[in-house]
């Protein structure tokens, strides 16, 4: 006894009955087809057809649920599927066909004594694809308020979209309204809940818009708590996505993501960790650029200045490789806490790849890593980008094995990164860009305090570890900002 109710409002609107039976078939079904004469037997009887309103003969009371509401107010997955009614409240069902468990339910001992003992039912119309699709548009479509775009007939969807500005110059999914849908089911969030202020046109963006905007970049509903995230984080003050927006510098927004969400969406985190073919890295970061662009407005030789700009600027997104690396998980060194799932968004430009296959001592791999981030923005210029070190696992199986955790990875790097004021002084080298002279002959930082994260990730073959240079740090520039991933569901 499932001892199910049936709400008056949805049993009034398919008019079911309180007492008896209900059955729901179709004729496309050979079991359907082979209870017919069972159901036309049967006293008591309701029975509901998905797609041919003269099917089955001989019952005297037949309905049309051509459109399916009756199918869709009984849950209805498998057809035939024969269900009891009592005062109104559901106290069983059979689903296919099985004498024994029709007898059991209906109190008819022979009943379809001349048919088999067991046949499976078929699929219900609710289930078939194109018909689920607007099924879902018609119960749920009234919820969603973004503006509907009108696409002519004979037009193409994905062009229509680049023309009509949508599209980061790649061709993007159209989000229909059954897409969008979908996209939704990935959050307990609302759909109408403000997620951000969208710069640079400081636009809200809600749980909706940014489903809108991850549909088009080829998301999976179970990335939208990631892409939540991503957008709060960038939406900051702290990151400063305006800033970033209208700097003539190269630099992009990237997503690095931490905790067991990675593994939960299929994100990867090593070989080709920062490159093309896993479908959540690649559109996790592309889903944040195209809220930037569609909702806020950052849009290239508009807002967005860039000089150069890189590849990465479509979206940029990779997870650590926790599991096998020597150091604190960069979330839990910024305050999450262990078992939570982050994003950390910092401003990037493209990866640049260092190498070093013969130091196997931490000492010196950390002062030829540090020689490596010298380069970033300029080799004679100090503590005005940002940066990330991306430590492949062959590199950090080095300081694994001395015992080297993040912090001690960080005091190397800073000590190697104490540049010789005489050598990066203007002129210096026959080169006149540079640091100012000045009074003090002290040792000058290449980067702010806090302004160098680490990361571990890649393949597990090639001593190749990365540079992401990043912006200008600190006051009027850009911090990194992380933000806890909502749980999917």
């Amino acid at each position: 006894m499932r001892g199910v109710s049936v709400s008056t409002e949805l049993r009034a609107e398919v008019d079911l009955p309180t007492d008896g039976f209900v059955a729901v078939v179709k004729q496309d079904c050979p079991t359907c087809r082979l209870v017919e004469p069972v159901l036309a037997a049967l006293p008591q009887v309701t029975v509901f057809s998905q797609d041919d309103p003269a099917f089955p003969e001989g019952v005297a009371d037949r309905r049309d649920d051509t459109d399916l509401d009756a199918s869709l107010a009984l849950d209805i997955e498998t057809v035939p599927t024969l269900v009891r009614f009592a005062g109104g409240v559901e106290q069983g069902r059979v689903v296919g066909w099985s004498r024994e468990q029709w007898a059991e339910l209906t109190g008819v001992a022979e009943i379809g004594a001349d048919l088999p003992e067991y046949r499976p039912g078929c699929g219900s119309r609710t289930q078939d694809p194109d018909v689920a699709e607007e099924i879902l548009v018609r119960t749920r479509g009234g919820s969603l308020r973004s503006r509907r775009l009108e696409i002519a007939a004979l037009e193409d969807e994905v062009e229509a979209l680049y023309d009509r500005g949508f599209s980061d110059g790649l061709p993007v999914v159209p989000p229909t309204p059954a897409r969008v849908l979908r996209m939704l089911d990935g959050t307990s969030r609302r759909p109408d809940e403000v997620v951000a202020v969208v710069p640079p046109n400081l636009v809200e963006a809600t749980v909706e818009k940014v489903a809108v905007n991850a549909v088009l970049a080829g998301c999976r509903p179970e990335y939208l708590p990631v892409v939540l995230a991503a957008v709060e984080a960038a939406c900051t003050d702290e990151f400063n996505a305006h800033g970033l927006l209208a700097t003539t510098w190269g630099a992009g927004p990237a997503v690095v993501v931490n905790g067991p969400v990675r593994a939960e969406i299929g994100m990867n985190w090593a070989g080709n960790a920062l490159g093309q073919g896993n479908r959540a890295n690649s559109t996790i970061g592309r889903a944040l650029q195209l809220v930037i662009r569609n909702v806020g407005g950052g849009r290239p030789q508009e807002v967005d200045r860039a000089a150069m700009g890189h590849p990465g600027k479509v979206g940029f997104c990779f997870a650590e490789d926790e599991e096998g690396s020597p150091f604190e998980p960069l979330a839990q060194s910024r305050g999450v806490a262990p078992g939570r799932s982050a994003v950390t968004v910092f401003a990037a430009e493209g990866p640049r790849g260092i190498v070093d296959q013969i130091s196997r001592r931490p000492e010196s791999l950390a002062r030829s890593l540090a020689l490596g981030l010298r380069g970033v923005c300029h080799p004679k210029l100090v503590r005005g980008f940002d940066a990330t070190l991306v430590v492949c696992p062959e590199h950090a199986r080095v300081f694994a094995e001395a015992g080297w955790d993040r912090a001690r990875l960080e005091a190397a790097l800073d000590e190697a990164l104490l540049l010789d004021r005489a050598e990066i002084t203007r002129g210096a080298g026959g080169i006149d860009e540079g640091v100012p002279a000045g009074d003090s002959d002290r040792p000058l930082a290449k980067f702010r305090p806090g302004g160098l994260m680490i990361v571990h990730a890649g393949g597990g073959a090639g001593m190749f570890s990365a540079v992401i240079g990043g912006w200008a740090g600190g006051p009027g520039g850009s911090a990194p900002v992380t933000r806890e991933v909502d749980p999917w569901r």
